[in-house]
């Protein structure tokens, strides 16, 4: 059994509060996108462990150690006490990115053991063992346009459409220290909250009111990132941002670009219709 999960892109990021914990509050937006990984799961009684878990595609910092689809499934096999499991994993989605990749393969390794071994887990079931992983996995459960506050774990679903509108995503090979972006950040309280903007500005009015609070420290620290989304406009987009803390950046069009991989030659590129909604 197999599952294609997605990444998702950040419109607009506000961070407006510093917990007592060390985290942050913040407003977003959470938009799935169709850059996917690939995920497959199959019985393996053969094994003589618990599991086994190939990786290919692009490749990830520390080998895939430690993976979320692999905490995921152990997690689950202590408590259900599921049978050796053979784990494929192909990557496709850049990890460090600001995309949720892991998170999304997080997501998609419980719905196929739920659905594989039959354990019967509702969506709330799913959704609150996820939200252990990651602030974000719960997000791709339902895998629609969700506005998220707190820490990115609490959801109100958006209705933001882009059926009709294109995306280029680009990611440089540079890699953004979430920690080191959180750190440059001040928190501010502006009068209306992210979701009411966006909710009240049209997709073409976006450049002048909808941010990403991470970007001018990323800008300031890495020009290329901000020479890309400067390039994504120049080349039409209606909006163009940094996703999460980057350091990949998105434009979204109203017509389709054939020539993108050119453009950005020396990065990974993407482009797509954004047929989720």
């Amino acid at each position: 059994m197999y599952s294609l999960p997605n990444a998702k892109i950040n419109i607009g990021l506000r961070i407006v509060g510093r917990r007592p914990d060390g985290y942050h509050d913040l407003q977003t937006v959470f938009f799935p996108i169709p850059l996917a990984d690939s995920l497959e799961i199959e019985e393996a009684r053969r094994l003589r462990k618990p599991y086994e878990f190939i990786l290919s595609g692009i490749a990830l910092p520390d080998d895939g150690k430690d993976n979320l689809v692999v905490r995921v499934f152990l997690a689950l096999q202590e408590e259900f006490d599921l049978p050796p499991t053979s784990i494929f994993l192909s990557k496709h989605i850049p990890a460090g990115a600001g995309l949720g990749g892991g998170s999304s393969d997080a997501a998609a390794m419980m719905q196929l053991l739920n659905d594989y071994y039959h354990l019967d887990l509702t969506t709330v079931d799913m959704e609150q063992r996820l939200a252990a992983f990651g602030a974000d996995c719960p997000f791709f459960v339902r895998n629609k346009p969700m506005y998220a506050e707190g820490i990115g774990n609490v959801f109100t679903p958006v209705n933001i459409n882009l059926k009709d509108k294109y995306i280029v995503l680009v990611k440089p090979d540079i890699h953004v220290s979430t920690a080191e972006a959180y750190a440059a950040v001040t928190p501010c309280q502006l009068p209306n909250s992210l979701y009411d903007q966006l909710l009240s500005t049209p997709v073409q009015l976006w450049r002048n009111v909808i941010t990403n609070d991470f970007e001018p420290y990323v800008f300031r620290t890495y020009p290329k990132v901000a020479a890309i989304k400067q390039t994504l406009y120049d080349m039409g987009a209606i909006y163009a941002s940094m996703s999460g803390s980057g350091s990949a950046v998105y434009g979204i069009f109203g017509r389709p670009i054939d020539n993108a991989g050119k453009v950005f030659h020396d990065c990974f590129t993407f482009a797509a219709s954004l047929h989720f909604s």
